[in-house]
């Protein structure tokens, strides 16, 4: 019926939208932002490595060749302020590498007394390697702008002392970072383009995969509202040999019970519908016709009589299906004691002798010299024992007898109860327990009498085991644990 609302499959394309724009959402959200986040530490991480790589090689450089100078000026060229200020002037004329950078010869003061340039003479420059050098009488490092180019520089200076130690200038190496800048900055963009890249081929070859997960996760969504509109039984026809495929497969197997328990669930209501209007029809017509038949004393007896006994069965009827949903709810507790079985399995078989023999039929019984003890809810057991009484009566009918026999082995309690009737069919031996079954029987019964007595011999630790065969008859075996901690007087 869900797929025939036309309001529903109108919202269909929408749901479909949102649940894979929702998953992909979820993806780039959790997935691809730490991804992104991480390319982009590493690309920051490579491009402070190159920056200060190049950076520190130039300042190595620079630092070098300050250093290289003026400590051969100090040893050679140091005698005199006219022999440092000479030597100063011819080494800047040859220098060769005047192309990379600059070399000044400073004064004492700072001031640039001859440069390679030769546009920085008479100029003293304002950086603080310059005093910083001076006067601590090591190389110092400066890197900032330039106050005549306003371009970026990096400049190292070393003192030059007299043979004496007394200051008498110092060396300066200056150069450019405008080009080491445009190649950091190639760098940059290189780097950049890397992790665009990158996070591009991720997204691309992710999307293979967000496209095999979003396509069965939208196929089993379909499923799952068709289910939910009421279509149990159908199946998920998809071939995954991972752990959608093992979904798919747990889906179809819940579409499969809830089709099953469906089913039983309406032949469970049938038949409690027919079970209970059955009696209710008897007792309503026998009640109108002793209203009508007063001056019939037999008459009125007998139906009397079969009101009572219509009744008897809707109150058993009513106990079963109590009990059993007290079980399925988890609210059947047991009022358990030391007891001897054998009593109340003789009430039990009494109270059927009259009525089997009504149907024709005898009861045996085989009663255990010894005392059978147990721990157990008597009332319970009771009604276990009426029970299958009850049921190898009514299927029994074929035969001329129930048997009934207790005896205890190995730590046990074991109670046989069986008939000789028609028996169950082979294959419908196995279900005979399970809730609402009846199978191919013809009786009466809501099925689920020896569900019930299944369950509770299960509570009290015991089990409840059924052998037949066909055209021969059925025997229930029952075995619950002794009481061990009791003394026979």
């Amino acid at each position: 019926m869900a797929e025939n609302n036309p309001k529903k499959r109108k919202k269909g394309p929408l749901g479909r939208l949102g649940l894979e724009s929702g998953i992909r959402r979820r993806w780039f959200i959790n997935n691809m932002s730490v991804v992104i986040l991480i390319l982009l530490l590493v690309g920051a991480l490579v491009a402070m490595f190159c920056t200060y790589y190049f950076y520190a090689s130039v300042q190595t450089r620079l630092e070098r060749e300050a250093d290289t100078t003026s400590k051969y000026l100090n040893r050679y060229f140091s005698s005199s302020y006219s022999a440092f200020y000479e030597y100063g002037r011819n080494l800047v004329q040859s220098f060769s590498l005047a192309d990379k950078m600059e070399i000044q010869i400073l004064d004492e003061s700072g001031k640039v007394m001859v440069s390679s340039s030769g546009l920085t003479a008479g100029f003293t420059p304002e950086t603080g390697e310059i005093a910083r050098a001076l006067e601590g009488g090591q190389v110092e490092t400066y890197t900032g702008y330039d106050q005549l180019t306003e371009e970026k520089v990096m400049a190292s200076t070393a003192p030059v002392y007299y043979r004496s130690g007394r200051l008498i200038g110092a060396v300066r190496c200056v150069t450019s970072l405008q080009v080491l800048d445009a190649q950091l900055g190639q760098i940059y963009l290189w780097v950049i383009l890397a992790v665009a890249l990158l996070v591009a081929l991720i997204i691309f070859s992710n999307s293979f995969f967000l496209r095999s997960i979003v396509g069965p996760v939208l196929h089993i969504n379909e499923f799952a509202k068709k289910i939910t509109g009421g279509q149990y039984g159908i199946r998920l026809n998809a071939d995954y040999n991972d752990e959608i495929g093992e979904l798919c497969g747990t889906l179809n197997d819940m579409s499969a019970e809830l089709s099953r328990v469906e089913k039983t669930q309406n032949d469970f209501i049938s038949s409690v519908s027919h079970e209970l209007r059955t009696p209710l029809t008897a007792i309503a017509g026998w009640a109108d016709t002793i209203e009508s038949c007063l001056d019939d004393p037999k008459l009125a007896a007998q139906g009397l009589t079969i009101i009572k006994k219509e009744t008897r069965r809707l109150s058993q009827m009513v106990e079963e299906l109590l009990d059993f949903s007290r079980i399925e709810g988890g609210g059947m507790r047991l009022q358990t004691e030391p007891f001897d079985l054998r009593g109340d399995l003789y009430d039990a078989v009494f109270t059927y002798t009259d009525m089997l023999q009504q149907e024709g039929m005898r009861i045996e019984y085989e009663e255990s010299e010894e005392p059978i003890m147990v721990f157990a809810d008597r009332n319970r057991l009771k009604q276990v024992f009426l029970n299958i009484i009850d049921n190898a009566g009514k299927y029994g009918k074929d035969g001329d007898r129930v048997q009934v026999s207790a005896h205890t082995e190995d730590g046990s309690c074991i109670v046989h109860i069986r008939d000789f009737g028609q028996g169950i069919k082979e294959d419908e031996l196995p279900f005979v327990k399970q809730k609402f079954y009846k199978g191919s029987a013809k009786g009466r019964g809501a099925g689920i009498g020896l569900s019930v007595c299944n369950d509770i011999i299960a509570m009290h630790g015991g089990t409840l085991d059924i052998s037949s065969v066909y055209g021969e008859g059925t025997d229930v075996c029952i075995t619950l644990p002794l009481y061990q901690d009791h003394t026979v007087e």
